[in-house]
């Protein structure tokens, strides 16, 4: 579930970033493509909470980064297919991903002892990092309510 939370992240920032606001964003694109509205819900929320902490959900396009390129090593590409490369480097441009992000999921791509590593697999490793980035104690840092968990 966590992979198909960050495709729908994915999805809201390219829309933001194509200058839209979050209301000007059909939600219901995603029920079509067969997202839940759990999904969508769980996603949007984390957007949400990012923003209302001020923390950004993704990079502005006048910074330095995009002047820099991650080139992957000849063993990281065989590990991680070619696919899954275009993936990261996407989420690395439009700044759901920073360059220590990059770097933590290929070491773990890596050391997990994968022969190849798919979209799958780097999906979910990507889920992984994003939602463990805050350690849990922020606020946007849990995307799952539990049971206890109420929505006011």
């Amino acid at each position: 579930m966590q992979e198909k939370i960050v495709e729908i992240i994915v999805y809201i920032i390219k829309e933001m970033r194509a200058n839209k606001e979050l209301g000007e964003i059909n939600l219901n694109e995603l029920a079509e493509y067969g997202y839940t509205e759990t999904e969508i819900s769980t996603a949007l929320s984390w957007v949400i909470d990012k923003i209302s902490i001020g923390e950004s959900v993704f990079r502005a396009e006048d910074t330095d980064a995009r002047f820099s390129h991650r080139i992957f090593h000849e063993a990281e590409k065989m590990v991680i297919d070619s696919e899954s490369q275009g993936y990261m480097l996407l989420l690395r441009e439009i700044g759901l991903l920073t360059d220590l992000d990059m770097e933590l999921i290929i070491e773990r791509v890596m050391l997990s002892g994968f022969q190849k590593a798919d979209l799958r697999n780097i999906k979910t490793i990507i889920a992984t990092v994003m939602f463990d980035r805050d350690g849990g104690n922020t606020p946007g840092s849990r995307f799952m309510l539990t049971s206890h968990d109420t929505i006011h």
